[in-house]
């Protein structure tokens, strides 16, 4: 598992590398919650995915993304990210593809 550095804004995105994989992740909130988009060397994978606590976010295999993701409240409240517990509070989590099908 690795942590996703995030910064308590309503709106970020970020390169990182994962599982040899190039991806965009762009997180940000709405009135509606905290959703977030994943591109793999530009190609979208998921597009306004809500973010909720322990969900995971990609599910599909056929979708082509090595692992997934899946949101984690700190706090132990179970309580769904928002922007201003991001980094702290509410952590986003990629797991690789080892963990994501050990469920």
């Amino acid at each position: 598992m690795n942590t996703i550095p995030l910064q308590p804004v309503p709106s970020q995105t970020l390169q990182v590398v994962l599982s040899n994989q190039s991806c965009i992740l762009s997180v940000y909130q709405s009135p509606g919650g905290l959703f977030m988009d994943i591109l793999v060397n530009d190609a979208p994978i998921k597009l306004g995915a809500i973010c909720q606590n322990l969900n995971r976010i990609v599910r599909k295999l056929y979708l082509g993304f090595v692992g997934d993701f899946v949101w984690l409240d700190t706090s132990g409240a179970g309580g769904d990210p928002y922007y201003s517990g991001l980094g702290s509070q509410f952590q986003l989590i990629y797991l690789t593809a080892a963990e994501a099908n050990d469920r």
